[in-house]
């Protein structure tokens, strides 16, 4: 066991996954000589040399076609967008065509890649630094879409994401990159994805949420005192329901957390689904605790735009209350 950050973490699953499988090629802005802007990939340009890991053009768009080209060549890529904000010029790329290979050719090509993205806010950048778009890319048939919340979790979760045969979006909550460290066995193992991950058992309420505010719902859950279940969905498309509407129809109560704007966001498919499936369990409407519908601010408002505990506690006690 090795005691990792979660950027550790990533690097480690992706030098081991690189030395087991020939095919895989690393490229995006920076990943090569630089390591990436948060290091995730430093040391191996060095080790794997630059026809495995290439240093691309500004050129989100590039990227990803660049990658869906050696996809359906044969060979594994994991393309890096530097921010999550980024996306944007490769939309068209990843939605037009990256999702709608294995359909659009009747499974002649696949697009085998998994697509790292550092996401989220809480570390004071700039503009189109700190978003949470994880919804507009779930809503899109074609692609899975993966969020950690741990270092052990990100390792398991990226070498399922390297291997599975459709493109995946691997987020990465830059806000706990290096935030806390947790055991990571070295040897290889594989977290399926579309299973969630029961944090704490309880009895009153369901916590559900995903990436960097899981930690902030452990925080709400010890302020709190009560006895809460918490949910964390790892891979939110496809989503483990099946863990979720359990968890609610023991509990009777549900809050869903997540970064992302209250409008559209992930919860609301959540909360909607546990509508259909729950509805005679449930003692109380489904609270959602969400960034703001507006853009991210600037520093000086940053962490009141994010979903922090006292928040996620206040919507505990209204769930309770009902």
């Amino acid at each position: 066991m090795a005691n990792l950050t979660l950027v550790q973490a990533i690097n480690l699953a992706l030098v081991q996954e690189m030395e087991r499988d020939d095919r895989i090629v690393i490229l995006g802005e920076d990943v090569g000589v630089n390591g990436g802007v948060f290091r995730v990939t430093e040391g191996l340009h060095k080790r794997f040399g630059g026809h495995r890991v290439v240093d691309s053009p500004l050129a989100e768009s590039g990227i990803i076609g660049t990658a869906i080209g050696l996809a359906m060549a044969g060979l594994r890529p994991i393309p890096e967008i530097q921010f999550e904000g980024f996306l944007g010029p490769a939309y068209d790329q990843l939605c037009s065509h990256a999702a709608r290979m294995r359909t659009r050719t009747r499974g002649a090509f696949t697009v085998p890649m998994t697509v790292r993205v550092p996401v989220g806010g809480g570390i004071h950048a700039p503009e189109l630094h700190s978003d949470s778009p994880e919804a507009i890319y779930a809503h899109q048939p074609g692609i899975k879409v993966v969020m950690p919340a741990s270092p052990y979790d990100a390792k398991g979760l990226l070498l399922s994401a390297i291997r599975d045969p459709d493109p995946v979006i691997f987020f990465e909550p830059k806000r706990i990159y290096r935030a806390f460290r947790e055991e990571v066995p070295e040897d290889e193992y594989l977290i399926p994805l579309g299973q969630a991950r029961t944090v704490c058992e309880g009895e009153e309420l369901t916590m559900v949420s995903w990436g960097a505010t899981v930690i902030q719902c452990m925080q709400a859950i010890e302020k709190s005192g009560r006895s809460i279940e918490l949910i964390d969905l790892r891979t939110i498309y496809p989503f483990d329901m099946e863990t979720v509407a359990a968890s609610v129809r023991k509990t009777g109560r549900a809050v869903v957390v997540h970064e992302a704007p209250k409008t559209c966001g992930f919860g609301a498919e959540i909360a909607a689904r546990i509508m259909e499936e729950c509805f005679l369990s449930l003692e109380a409407p489904v609270q959602r605790v969400t960034g703001f519908d507006t853009i991210m601010p600037y520093y000086k408002l940053e962490l009141e735009y994010l979903p922090e505990a006292d928040r996620i506690v206040m919507a505990v006690e209204e769930a309770l209350a009902y």
